[in-house]
């Protein structure tokens, strides 16, 4: 390749890299300021958690191509905590999370935060958009979010009659901006010309539904964002680090972690799957997370996960290295520090009314049917897992989603069903098993075995079992000899087995069988 080829490339890749950049900031501008707005900390916060996400871990992640910044997914969590402890904890849950982190990353943990129940993932996500869309729609209506989830869904009729004009409030204008954000969003989606493929609907939403404010001078409440964005930091004072040693604090520490990480790593396999770079180094991207999570704790910003939305965005637009995902951060600098007087003309509503549609795009109705293809015992670990989240509070939904598929593991490496049919005529006794044979399975086995006739000539067929461990086999060789003695015999048969592994080889759409060991040598 000649030297002039090798700058055109590159020429063209940074032209990539940067166009994906400004797609990437018009993305986030909008959802940092929300999502601040939905955690209950002033937008500035949510800001300057983006600028770190971009220009800290964007240069250090084991992502190149994934975006950090808030997230939707950690909101509900982020409103608990400054709900009950006040912002200025945030600073130390974060420096916890961060620790935890980058500890993780140290220690190669990356991949253990993979190993959790898809469903148990979907079913947080669903929960935690529950949450956000039922806060966001009284804020929608420039009202106040009520004490707890159930009580912000209880509240939701009411809300829907103070939207409309039936008094002197503002929540019907409020409303209005609101609803034509939100139908400007769907309606770019769905017809959205390919020439402006790239502009993203949030940004259009925020850009329509706050001209529409200002076009009619609605009285509704604007962001607030100060001049100076030094002065929005929310440094936490030597006396509130004491917070450290408060068991409560620890624990929520331990919760943002452990989302943060399993919402990034989510993300960054999702990633891996719509490009054909690099792939992740889930150890990296742990380690710059809890940097990212250490810089923002010293700040007292919001806590950062990797985010799907500004990463596909990422993707979409073209972005071939982490140069979009720093170069972003940076964009969002410059625009709170040059330009703080636009944002402020934006209705919390409009904000809100994104949180609101985002809510909605997080429970995912495609994804409950993908679910229940799996089965029910699949549906009810999501569903049990939503319900927790959204009843109770994040952690205990969580942990309710992963006992129920930690227990279906259970099950179905216990569970067996050995189905039997005798002919009198033959003497012969067939003997059919499904599922896993372990050593839970002994008893019955041995109990199915038993009931066989002396001298009776016994056929097992083990095509539809799944797994067969030592002690079983074991059992059955003991069997064996004890029913030759009575002039029996006992047959295994193992080429149904090597039938069905030749039907799953041929058919690439078949998952693979667990690994059955051989029966040993007479």
């Amino acid at each position: 390749m000649s030297i002039l080829s090798a700058n055109r490339m590159t020429s063209d890749i940074a032209g990539r890299d940067f166009l994906a950049s400004i797609v990437v900031f018009l993305v986030a501008l909008p959802l940092c300021m929300g999502i601040a707005i939905a955690s209950g900390a002033p937008p500035a916060l949510g800001l300057i958690t983006g600028i770190v996400g971009g220009l800290v871990v964007g240069s250090l992640a084991g992502s190149p191509l994934q975006v950090s910044g808030p997230a939707a997914g950690m909101a509900v969590l982020v409103f608990q905590l400054v709900n009950d402890h006040g912002l200025i904890m945030l600073g130390v849950v974060g420096l916890i999370a961060g620790g935890l982190q980058l500890l993780a990353g140290i220690f190669r943990l990356g991949q253990w935060f993979r190993a959790i129940s898809p469903s148990v993932i979907h079913g947080m996500l669903a929960g935690i958009g529950v949450l956000i869309l039922a806060s966001q729609f009284h804020v929608m209506l420039d009202d106040a979010p009520r004490a707890s989830g159930l009580a912000n869904i209880a509240a939701i009729p009411e809300a829907i009659i103070k939207g409309f004009p039936i008094d002197d409030s503002v929540h019907h204008l409020a409303a209005m901006a609101g609803i034509i954000t939100i139908l400007t969003i769907m309606l770019w989606n769905k017809f959205k010309p390919k020439r402006l493929a790239l502009l993203p609907g949030p940004l259009l939403g925020v850009l329509v539904g706050t001209l529409f404010a200002f076009a009619f001078a609605l009285p509704i409440t604007l962001v607030e964002l100060p001049s100076n964005l030094t002065t929005a930091l929310n440094i936490p004072t030597v006396e509130v680090l004491g917070g450290f040693l408060d068991m409560e604090i620890l624990t929520l520490g331990v919760v943002f972690a452990f989302v943060a990480s399993a919402e990034t790593l989510l993300c960054a396999t999702a990633i891996d799957k719509m490009h054909i770079g690099a792939r992740t180094n889930y150890d990296k991207e742990l380690r710059a997370q809890g940097i990212g999570n250490l810089v923002c704790g010293a700040l007292g910003a919001l806590p950062m996960t990797g985010v799907i939305v500004r990463s596909a965005a990422n993707v979409e637009a073209g972005a071939t290295t982490r140069i979009s995902a720093i170069l972003h951060g940076g964009w969002l600098l410059l625009a709170v520090i040059a330009f703080p007087f636009v944002l402020n003309t934006i209705p919390t509503a409009v904000l809100a009314a994104i949180l609101v549609y985002t809510g909605y795009k997080l429970v995912n109705v495609a994804q409950i049917r993908r679910i229940a293809e799996f089965g029910r015992q699949e549906l009810a670990i999501y569903v049990v897992t939503l319900v927790g989240v959204v009843a109770i509070d994040l952690l205990t939904g969580v942990i309710l989603g992963f006992a129920l598929a930690t227990l279906k593991l259970v099950y179905t490496f216990s569970h067996l069903e050995i189905e039997t049919s005798y002919d009198k005529e033959l003497n012969r006794v067939d003997m059919w098993m499904t599922g896993s044979a372990t050593f839970f399975s002994i008893p019955q086995l041995s109990h199915a075995l038993e009931k066989s006739p002396f001298g009776a000539e016994v056929h097992i067929h083990v095509e539809k079992l799944d797994y067969i461990d030592h002690a079983c086999l074991e059992m059955l060789s003991s069997w064996e000899k004890l029913h030759q003695s009575t002039g029996g015999s006992l047959t295994v048969e193992w080429s149904d087995l090597v039938k069905r592994y030749a039907r799953r080889a041929q058919d690439p759409s078949q998952t693979a069988i667990p690994n059955l060991m051989k029966r040993p040598a007479a």
